[in-house]
């Protein structure tokens, strides 16, 4: 299967080189660039990528912008944050939008196409910096912990589920979750649409960021 691919960035030479560096991969395809946040969202809806490379900091609408309007009308479309800024509230802002991704500009070429892969098939990536602020925010929740499932849920997540938002949140794919729990991804895939539905979210990323905060794990 060939991963269409679109590009958001206000830099042209940054799109080309990235198209560039993509295009040796077979299973890739950019199928566009967009300019700025509010062309991407047009450009989204005419040509439908697999996922789109979002920068942060675009004229008319940024990435977070983007993304959030995105996530409305293409649910469908899976979102990676691509970026030079790494503080967290612009993380978590990325994130509570709907991205399901988010990476550093100096991320290696062979690292991206791998993570585009990765988010293809439905897993959530974070630069490794960026996961160890993701972490250290955890830690910093505190307002609802040590409250059960069973009072800040209507549905209740069993033993399983919990177990598999901590491999989740720890940052494991669902290939590596079912090796974990010598379980078929089939079943991890099971698992995470019963965990989503439960905790009224979107995505595996924002399960784990619900379920922290909730102090379910």
């Amino acid at each position: 299967m060939t991963i269409r691919v679109l590009l958001a960035d206000d830099q042209a030479l940054f799109r080309e080189g990235l198209e560039t560096l993509l295009s040796v991969h077979k299973d890739i395809q950019v199928v566009g660039q967009a300019v700025n946040g509010q062309d991407a969202i047009d450009q989204a809806l005419k040509l439908r990528p697999d996922v789109i490379l979002m920068d942060m900091q675009m004229p008319i609408l940024n990435g977070i912008g983007a993304t959030r309007r995105l996530k409305q009308s293409l649910p469908e479309c899976r979102i990676i944050i691509l970026t030079t800024f790494d503080d967290k509230e612009t993380i978590f802002d990325a994130l509570r939008a709907g991205a399901v991704g988010y990476l550093l500009k100096d991320v290696g070429s062979a690292q991206l196409a791998d993570s585009i892969r990765r988010t293809a098939r439905g897993d959530s990536i974070l630069d490794p910096s960026v996961a160890a602020k993701v972490v250290q925010e955890f830690s910093r929740v505190s307002s609802l912990v040590g409250r059960t499932s069973s009072e800040v849920l209507p549905e209740p997540l069993s033993e399983r589920e919990i177990e598999l938002l901590r491999l989740i949140a720890s940052g494991l794919s669902n290939k590596e979750i079912g090796e974990t729990l010598f379980i078929t991804e089939g079943t991890v895939k099971n698992h995470i649409t019963h965990i989503l539905g439960k905790l009224g979210v979107r995505d595996r990323t924002q399960a784990a960021l619900k379920a922290k905060e909730l102090g379910l794990i």
